[in-house]
């Protein structure tokens, strides 16, 4: 008889394994400090391209695709590619230039961002702890911009940019595989652009030393891995669970800004932080208490 629990723990799995992935994300582009923030963003893309296309082939799943990627999804998919490229360029810029306290905060309050988004765009209820929680992070925000200390921009750019991204997919027609490659197809021709200037001005980073190369070739499965394991492990997990888990990308940053790149925390920070990892939890518990809430109504109705 099949365990009922393996679904869940596999999902689990998964779920951990993507967060950690984009967790330690910064020790891979701190290497890649040397090349441009562009050029990684290209190699990003293309190596990305290049593994989706195998995977295509072998899933047999172009002309599903194709169908799909038409349209109003085709529109949605166009400004999602626009909002991950933003996203993808601002996080790697941070990271090379010594930032990654910031955008570990940006990441923090991402999931209230989505709240918010959820509540102006889609018509979703706001629900009485989710509004706290959104308050107090914003205060946070506010004593930080007060302050004048640290990069805010980056954190609040790095915030909007993946919410309107994940606004943006979650109203688009197509699945995490197929959406993926349409918004890579889109942005590979800016990013052979990249390379090709950079080929003809002679600032191109690909060629130059073989560990450097493979770093850059890298670049494909470490974007696409991640991605895919957590579209595993949104088949498999409930909406509350895979929220708490979100927060391991973020605190990992955290840890490797202040433990391993040196930056420094202020006391400003410390008052931003505890204030937003405090919306934080008011979020998730308002998130288990929800789906708890909702499983005994379920119970009732079918009892």
């Amino acid at each position: 008889m099949r365990n009922s629990s393996q679904p869940g723990a596999a999902g689990l799995l998964f779920g951990v394994g993507a967060y950690t992935l984009w967790g330690v994300l910064p020790l891979y582009l701190h290497l890649l400090k040397a090349v441009p923030a562009l050029q990684v963003l290209a190699h990003r893309v293309l190596w990305s391209l290049a593994l989706l296309a195998v995977l295509i082939v072998v899933l047999r799943r172009a002309r599903g695709i194709v169908a799909a990627a038409r349209g109003r999804t085709l529109l949605l998919l166009v400004g999602s590619a626009v909002m991950i490229a933003i996203n993808w360029i601002v996080y790697i810029w941070a990271v090379q230039n010594g930032h990654v306290l910031e955008a570990s905060l940006g990441y923090f309050i991402n999931p209230l961002v989505n709240v918010a988004l959820g509540f102006a765009f889609l018509g979703e209820r706001l629900r009485r702890l989710q509004a706290v929680a959104i308050g107090v992070a914003a205060l946070g925000v506010i004593l930080l911009a007060a302050s004048g200390g640290g990069a805010l921009w980056l954190s609040l750019l790095l915030a909007m940019s993946f919410g309107l991204y994940g606004l943006l997919r979650k109203v688009a027609a197509i699945d995490a595989l197929g959406g993926l490659t349409v918004e890579t197809l889109l942005l590979a021709p800016f990013s052979i652009a990249v390379l090709l200037y950079a080929g003809q001005s002679g600032t191109a980073a690909f060629g130059q030393s073989n560990h450097l190369d493979m770093l850059l070739a890298l670049a494909g499965i470490v974007t696409t891995a991640p991605l895919l394991l957590f579209a595993a492990a949104a088949r498999r997990l409930p909406l509350a669970t895979l929220g708490l888990l979100q927060y391991i990308a973020p605190t990992l940053q955290f840890a490797e800004a202040v433990l391993l790149f040196g930056e420094k925390v202020h006391t400003v920070h410390i008052i931003t932080f505890t204030l937003i990892w405090i919306g934080c939890a008011l979020y998730a518990f308002d998130m288990i208490r929800a789906v708890r809430t909702a499983r005994a109504n379920d119970i009732q109705l079918n009892g």
